[in-house]
């Protein structure tokens, strides 16, 4: 079992200390003002097979509708609702995307409806973060999840049932205005903010382009002087985003995942000289009652009398040292040398950093 645990904790940090390969810039870049937009909505989904909810506002959106169509419903008409749900719709609003086409929508239940499927969703408006309707959506759904229920109360649910898609189910009405044709320069954001990979971008424009090409502001964004015509500017860059640069290394970290046990450990990460012994304790508690009876003709009663054992036992620890300036190899040979679980990893390399023997940033999740 130890020697499958060290082999896993080798692939990993193996992975992890691979070498810096060049990435292209589309790779990672964002343009500035090139941008998703999320949409949301509020509707009904109908054709339910009694497995709608119950919800008050269900029935206000239903009388609602139908008084949009004409139909008044009578006063203190309860309508059953069971095959109607309430429901959200939301989506992604890719960007540059023009009116008329379509994208897909998830719609998810905000009632007790039990299921969705086998419904069907009317016209919903999908609004954007500033009230203004930017699609329309309806159609039938698909629905992963499923759930089935006996007389008894018994019930058995696979997945979500209460969630679902509509591929292409909304329509896109309005167009989002970009930034992307507007002034002299295109401007990058880093997904990974880093002044070094900042300044080989810069070398790397500026290499192909010529001098004073592109600039950085900061840690993040770089700016490329682009011509204004859209068409030449979507040549332009078209080459820029291909082009390939060697981001820098990230800075010396260990990432503690502590619910799966999970331990990353960074290629820059160094340890200064330190000793250090684990042990494991282990404390045992037994309950063994024991049940003494009367004699037959005896007036006394059956007494259980408790019986508490309790054991303490320690493994014996194992002591491994670290040298100066120990590289991530080296880290590894040790822990696989001791056989530590990742529980006791993780208790060593905090105390590594409580110790200031750790030159790495500890990150526990």
């Amino acid at each position: 079992m130890n020697r499958l645990r060290s082999s896993v904790l080798l692939l990993v940090l193996a992975l992890v200390a691979a070498p810096v390969l060049a990435d292209r810039l589309k790779d990672l870049a964002r343009i500035k003002g090139v941008r998703n937009n999320q949409l949301v909505g509020y509707g009904l989904v109908v054709g339910l097979d009694g497995t709608g909810d119950k919800a008050p506002f269900t029935n206000q959106t239903f009388r609602n509708m139908m008084n949009q169509f004409g139909v008044t419903l009578p006063e203190g008409t309860n309508p059953n609702l069971a095959n109607v749900a309430a429901v959200t719709v939301h989506a992604t609003l890719p960007p540059f995307a023009k009116p008329g086409q379509e994208m897909d929508v998830t719609v998810s239940s905000i009632g007790n409806a039990d299921s969705l499927r086998g419904g069907s969703l009317l016209m919903t408006s999908l609004k954007g973060a500033d009230g203004q309707v930017y699609a329309m959506a309806q159609g039938s759904l698909v629905v992963g999840g499923f759930g089935a229920a006996g007389a008894d109360g018994s019930r058995i649910t696979v997945n979500v049932p209460s969630v679902g898609r509509i591929p292409n189910g909304a329509t896109i009405e309005r167009e989002v205005l970009s930034p992307f044709s507007r002034g002299d320069t295109i401007t990058f954001n880093l997904l990974q903010p880093d002044f070094t990979t900042a300044r080989r971008v810069v070398e790397t424009v500026n290499g192909m382009l010529g001098p004073d090409m592109a600039y950085a502001h900061d840690a993040t964004s770089i700016s490329v002087k682009a011509p204004r015509d859209p068409s030449q500017r979507v040549s332009f860059l078209s080459i820029l985003e291909n082009l390939e640069v060697d981001p820098a290394e990230d800075a010396a970290k260990v990432v503690i995942n502590s619910r799966t046990g999970t331990i990353v450990v960074g290629q820059n990460v160094r340890v200064s000289p330190a000793a250090i012994t684990h042990g494991n304790l282990t404390v045992t508690i037994q309950e063994n009652p024991e049940v003494n009876q009367p004699n037959p003709f005896a007036n006394g009663d059956t007494v259980v009398t408790p019986n508490t054992q309790i054991a303490v036992t320690e493994d014996p620890a194992r002591m491994f040292q670290f040298g100066p300036a120990t590289t991530l190899n080296e880290i590894v040979q040790a822990v696989n040398q001791v056989g530590a679980a990742p529980g006791d990893v993780m208790a060593v390399l905090e105390a590594l950093k409580q110790a200031g023997a750790l030159r790495a940033e500890l990150i526990v999740i």
